[in-house]
């Protein structure tokens, strides 16, 4: 038994291994993101156009990919947070950090990817570098305080704004 690349704790065979041997397609954005990390752990370059939308494939720099893929240390993959993309929808986000060394330095690749259902297939469509932006929610001075006293926000917390 090997435990998959991609963080899962489960063992390779049971996870990534079925996905990136095309015997299996991922049931979720996030096992696609899950598989995606692992085929770039075994250089798989194959794999990671094939997952992207067709659509999208006209900038895949594959010469580029299998250097990344192939002078990388790649140490770990954290999902942050996921967004829709189960078996029954037909878009998801994944929010993602990896971990891996490039030319003997420390890097970590923390991106927000978005992915799409076509049929039974999931398929990476686009990704931004970071987390993605804060939501910020504005309370009036007349509204509930959002600590959750029951006073208006004016006389608990935002009484010393």
């Amino acid at each position: 038994m090997t435990a998959c690349p991609c963080g899962s704790g489960r063992d390779y065979d049971a996870c990534c291994g079925p996905l990136l041997a095309r015997k299996a397609k991922a049931e979720t954005a996030e096992a696609l993101m899950r598989s995606r990390y692992t085929a770039f752990t075994k250089g798989d370059v194959d794999y990671l156009e094939e997952t992207l939308r067709p659509d999208t494939r006209d900038d895949f720099e594959r010469e580029a990919v299998a250097e990344w893929s192939r002078e990388s240390t790649w140490q770990g993959l954290e999902i942050r947070s996921t967004e829709a993309g189960g078996p029954a929808d037909d878009k998801g986000v994944v929010e993602f950090v990896a971990h891996f060394s490039f030319q003997g330095k420390p890097q970590v690749h923390h991106e927000t990817s978005v992915f799409a259902k076509d049929g039974d297939t999931w398929y990476y469509v686009d990704g931004k570098m970071g987390p993605p932006p804060r939501t910020v929610q504005k309370v009036g001075r007349n509204d509930p305080c959002p600590c959750g006293s029951g006073k208006k926000f004016k006389k608990c917390c935002g009484a010393a704004a």
